[in-house]
């Protein structure tokens, strides 16, 4: 199974931005839908933001809603996800995921080999 590739992450001060992206190879699941997700040390793996394919549908956490903006570029087969205003309880580890399922916010509806490694994302205070 191909996976993922995010980047972008990095250390920003709290009220910055950071722009993370998320890449596949050719068409790999460029027909899928795309999750973000992201996993604080000693916390589970929660939903950030998800699009559909065409970006007809696009789903927020509420902690990240109207700071958080999720696109994608199907021609670069790349989702993006631009974080402003970010919070030290942003900090973690952000993964993105092709999904399988029709649940955007659960883990186990995304396609389980399409897990990248992450990128990591501190935001200090």
């Amino acid at each position: 199974q191909v996976r993922l590739v995010e980047s972008g992450g990095g250390l920003v001060q709290a009220g910055g931005s950071l722009r993370l992206s998320c890449a596949a190879s050719g068409r790999t699941f460029s027909t899928h839908g795309r999750g973000w997700f992201r996993q604080a040390p000693g916390k589970e793996r929660e939903f950030v933001a998800a699009i559909s394919w065409n970006g007809g549908r696009i789903f927020y956490a509420d902690s990240v809603k109207g700071r958080f903006t999720i696109s994608r570029d199907n021609a670069k087969n790349t989702v993006s996800l631009q974080m402003s205003s970010l919070k030290p309880e942003d900090t973690a580890v952000y993964y993105c995921a092709a999904i399988s399922g029709d649940n955007y916010y659960r883990v186990d509806n995304y396609v389980r080999g399409s897990w990248g490694q992450g990128t990591q994302v501190t935001v200090s205070s």
